[in-house]
């Protein structure tokens, strides 16, 4: 199976470890995995904001860069959700285009999707002693009906205390273009979402999008709150002391 890292805009510019992680965990599994190098935007921005047209140059840039494999995973339940849902919308119109999305998009996942349901499987040989509570992502959730696949994964995690988030569907309120239109709402749903993570006690928040962490995550550090944030790749990468 040739599988291609899709470590997406957030991803490459601001939180590599991320998609790092996703290349241990997924070479742990004895994945190949291949990085195109002609990769870009999905161009979700544009998409929710109304620019169509301006995003069908990333969505043709997308099919072009990952049409030759059979699976591309990303460390992102939004980005492979507007790959799913908002290419072909795009594309339409163009009938090449709405072909090769048609092509493609049953093979593009999210991690915890590609682990559990391609690769069948849930522990991936991580050891993470430490107390982590997880947040769902509003996309990965909604669109991709993700499920219970991210929680499944870190009960298999040795020595990880999982402990349950309140009010854990509730949205972060980051949203992308939503936090930079309404930043007054936006803050007042993440300051909801740091109190509840700090109700768990836990020393670690951890979710699939790198976008809701940075979110949360600023929130809870102006707090001083001693929590820190990790994506779920980089706990599943995770082998620290193991050997002890």
């Amino acid at each position: 199976m040739r599988v291609a890292l899709f470590a997406t805009c957030l991803g490459d510019t601001m939180f590599p470890a991320a998609p790092k992680a996703t290349v241990q965990v997924l070479e742990r599994l004895g994945c190949e995995v291949e990085f195109p190098a002609a990769q870009t935007c999905c161009g979700q921005m544009h998409t929710n904001t109304g620019y169509r047209k301006q995003a069908k140059s990333s969505v043709r840039t997308f099919v072009d860069a990952f049409a030759d494999y059979d699976a591309v995973v990303a460390p992102s339940g939004s980005c492979v959700a507007s790959v799913r849902h908002q290419h072909a919308m795009v594309a339409d119109g163009d009938r090449t285009l709405s072909r090769a999305v048609e092509r493609i998009a049953p093979h593009v996942h999210e991690l915890s999707e590609f682990l559990v349901d391609v690769l069948g499987v849930t522990d991936v040989g991580a050891y993470f002693p430490h107390r982590v509570t997880y947040h769902p992502t509003c996309h990965s959730a909604r669109l991709l009906r993700v499920g219970d696949r991210p929680l499944r994964l870190l009960r298999a995690v040795r020595s990880l205390e999982l402990v349950e988030l309140p009010a854990a569907e509730q949205c972060c309120g980051f949203g992308g273009t939503f936090a930079l239109k309404n930043p007054d709402v936006s803050v007042a749903m993440g300051a909801d979402k740091a109190r509840h993570v700090r109700e768990t006690g836990a020393e670690v928040l951890c979710a699939g999008d790198s976008s809701c962490l940075m979110h949360i995550g600023g929130l809870l550090s102006r707090q001083r709150s001693g929590v820190r944030v990790m994506h779920l790749a980089e706990i599943l990468a995770a082998t620290e002391g193991a050997d002890r």
